[in-house]
């Protein structure tokens, strides 16, 4: 019986192949729309109708940020926060500097531990360094389309109007702690085909391009081996069932799970974000700012407020300005898309001590810096290269 032609079209879509090959003349048929590579998570707009109050604001399938909405009653001014009259904190002792570097050289496993034990201290000089940091704790909004496989769900769209973007209730999560949640828009949830596989709920299979069989791997499509015997692995057809798809040459569609229909709405994305700068009022202690990324300082203002207002009665000139200008930018950047909840301003006061040291008749010096007595050791006089083999 000679070999029939795979009949294409969407009437023998997901029909059983029987595995015999294909006419020469005639390519492998195909029983679906060509496989797509669509993986993102909304459908093209083309296929969503304009949403009352969501125009423009989803169109290519997100949006940008949304602005909040102007306030009904004026926006409430920055109050003065608290002076302080004490910015100043005695140096460590000796005793407190030289067990900080006996724990940073026993961290170290090529350190000898002998100029922690016979070093003499000749100098500790305090740098007492100040960082101003504000934090703006904010809340964003946007929105875009988003869908998933139909099986019962409540389809409402245009039932009644969706609630705009900022009139959707949303708990704050902890202030200053970044957080995001994903809410479905009420009254935008729509019934489609599925653009992927046309309603069909079933795609071509990839591997073997719809057929359903492919090319015996064995034979090489010959349908014999090189002895000249038929194939065993075909039985002499040259072509095999394709494994991925069982021989039917299409698959269950991914994106609507074989329902051939999507629900569609609007997703609305919140987001709390906590935007964090810092400023460091330059020391001429010789250590680098970057360290003290890593460390704390005593804490001499806390300032929480729904907006702050620049410090005031700080000894250092270049802190206060740089509070005046950190405010200033907060409150105006992050206000046009999006609404400030808290701000929150902190000086911290970050001890440095330098020490130096006598040993072995030369002059070396290290660093303690931080409430944690870190140390920055650079010219430590007793390291060995070690190789580990």
């Amino acid at each position: 019986m000679e070999n029939s032609p795979i009949v294409s079209g969407y009437g023998c879509y997901g029909a059983t192949n029987t595995g015999q090959a294909p006419v020469v003349q005639q390519g492998p048929a195909m029983f679906a729309p060509p496989a797509s590579d669509f993986q993102g998570p909304s459908a093209p707009p083309s296929m969503f109708d304009n949403v009352p109050g969501y125009e423009g604001t989803v169109a290519g399938g997100g949006g940008g940020y949304l602005p909040p909405p102007m306030p009904s009653v004026p926006t409430p001014q920055p109050q003065p926060g608290p002076a302080q009259s004490n910015w100043d904190i005695p140096s460590i002792s000796e005793d407190t500097a030289k067990e900080a570097l006996g724990k940073y050289v026993s961290s170290k496993c090529c350190y000898s531990s002998a100029p922690v034990k016979d070093g003499v201290i000749t100098n500790m000089e305090a740098f007492n360094t100040y960082r101003y940091r504000l934090e703006t704790f904010i809340e964003s909004r946007t929105t875009e389309w988003s869908q998933e496989p139909y099986h019962g769900q409540p389809v409402d769209a245009y039932t009644q109007p969706p609630p705009g973007p900022w009139d959707i209730p949303a708990n704050a999560p902890t202030l200053f702690k970044d957080e995001t949640k994903v809410i479905k828009v009420p009254n935008t949830s729509s019934l489609k085909n599925c653009h992927i596989c046309l309603g069909i709920g079933r795609t071509p299979c990839k591997e073997c391009v719809g057929a359903g069989n492919k090319i015996c791997w064995v034979c090489n499509g010959g349908g014999k081996r090189l002895s000249g015997e038929q194939c065993s692995h075909c039985q002499g057809r040259g072509r095999e069932n394709c494994s991925h798809c069982n021989g039917m040459g299409s698959k269950e569609c991914v994106t609507c799970n074989g329902k051939r229909q999507l629900l569609v709405f609007i997703n609305l994305k919140v987001i709390w974000t906590n935007n964090l700068e810092d400023y460091v009022v330059e020391q001429s202690s010789g250590l680098p700012v970057a360290n003290l990324s890593n460390v704390s300082g005593k804490e001499m203002l806390r300032d929480t407020q729904y907006m702050v207002y620049p410090v005031m009665g700080f000894p250092d000139p270049n802190l206060v300005r740089a509070a005046e200008r950190l405010v200033r930018e907060h409150q105006a950047k992050f206000s046009q898309t999006s609404r400030i909840l808290q701000q929150r301003q902190t000086i911290e006061l970050i001890p440095i001590t330098k020490v130096t040291y006598m040993w072995k008749g030369s002059s070396h010096f290290y660093f303690v810096y931080g409430n944690e007595f870190k140390v920055s050791a650079d010219d430590y006089p007793a390291t060995c290269c070690c190789t580990v083999m």
